[in-house]
């Protein structure tokens, strides 16, 4: 019993981060302000604002972390490609600032800052602006960050919310120069960050199909209350991964019809890539979903047949003592000319004659396989 209400106390703190997650409640800061105000909305997930530079070519590639936001403008100024991550949205001045030297719309600034925009992708005069969910599954929680991305002439501008991501790939291959990567422009490096994002989907759907996997089995097992609140806790983190993964089919396609010069001619077999996989992860995603309504059927018939079982046998017993108890009731009665309580073997041969009575009716059900 302890081990099943810690279990329990577990879901019901994941079930309400999760539901804070989804709501957005932070989002309130911003009611009453002016369009382009730049407040921070979400989850402070890191200490300290960092800014990583990776600068190169395809003879060259030069590293440097903890730049400062007003020197990264002078990156831009050689005619390499520049990528600028940045680790940390709580801090609106250092997004200001990055906004002054790149000349981002004060309302790019502002989605920047708010963790709670769907994936989308605006085009601009000189840059353009993508918003993409990161996922990670951790200790059977499911966790979502935004990341948004700047795509300008020369240079990328990657934000995200805390430290670690799944970029590790990307960097190396630009540290290892193999691929196209360091050969080329600015939309190559976007469309190679966000592809890595997508295929981390995968990742995570194939984890939460192993968990579902786990879930069959006890359902199968031990239908327990517990399994119940692991599955709406599940059907909770498909919602959201779904929330996530759903407008990626709209903003893939988005970037395919997309004129900006930004994103070459050439791309568009990459882009067409994306949105086959931007595809695939949804249907993924629907199929657990369609899963895991399966186990909850499982679930609630399983119930029904216990139910079902426990109810059976207490029908049983009180039809056995249905004949007993009228017979009982019968010699029970206090009238004073009963013959039969006169007799020497009224007692034994009353005995009898519910016994006889009981295993008859035994007999009778297992004849019927009701046993």
């Amino acid at each position: 019993m302890k081990r099943y209400a810690k279990t329990n106390d577990l879901l019901r703190r994941k079930l309400r981060a999760l539901a804070d997650l989804r709501l957005g409640i932070s989002g309130s800061k911003k009611a009453g302000l002016p369009p382009g105000s730049l407040v921070h909305v979400g989850e402070q997930k890191t200490s300290a604002v960092e800014i990583h530079v990776m600068d190169y070519d395809q003879q060259r590639l030069q590293e440097h972390a903890g730049v400062e936001a007003a020197a990264c403008g002078a990156f831009c100024q050689s005619p390499t490609v520049t990528w600028i991550n940045v680790v940390g949205l709580h801090t609106p001045a250092v997004i200001e600032e990055l906004g002054a030297t790149f000349g981002l719309h004060p309302l790019t600034q502002e989605d920047i800052l708010n963790t709670q925009q769907r994936p989308k992708v605006e085009v601009f005069d000189r840059y353009m602006y993508v918003v993409i969910k990161m996922l990670d599954f951790r200790n059977e929680s499911l966790l979502v960050e935004q990341v948004s991305l700047i795509i300008g002439k020369g240079y990328v501008i990657s934000f995200q919310e805390q430290p670690g991501d799944v970029f590790d790939g990307v960097r190396e291959r630009l540290r290892t120069g193999k691929g196209r990567l360091r050969r080329s422009e600015t939309g190559y490096l976007a469309y190679t960050l966000i592809d890595a994002i997508v295929d981390n989907y995968f990742v995570i759907l194939e984890q939460l199909g192993e968990v579902t996997s786990e879930l069959e089995d006890r359902v199968l097992a031990d239908p327990h209350e517990s399994v119940h609140q692991e599955i709406h806790l599940l059907k909770r983190q498909l919602a959201t991964l779904r929330k996530a993964v759903w407008p990626m089919r709209e903003m893939t396609s988005a970037l395919q019809r997309s004129e900006s010069e930004l994103l070459a001619a050439n791309m568009n077999v990459y882009l067409r890539d994306l949105y086959d996989h931007s595809i695939q992860a949804l249907d993924a995603v629907e199929t657990l979903r369609d899963v895991l309504a399966s186990l909850m059927d499982i679930y609630l018939s399983g119930l029904s047949n216990r139910m079902n079982a426990i109810m059976k046998v207490l029908t049983m017993i009180a039809t056995l003592f249905i004949p007993l108890t009228f017979i009982a009731g019968i010699y029970g009665m206090n009238f004073k000319y009963m013959p039969e309580l006169q007799w020497k073997w009224a007692y034994p041969g009353v005995l009898s004659v519910m016994l006889g009575l009981a295993a008859g009716m035994l007999y009778y059900f297992h004849r019927k396989k009701w046993l």
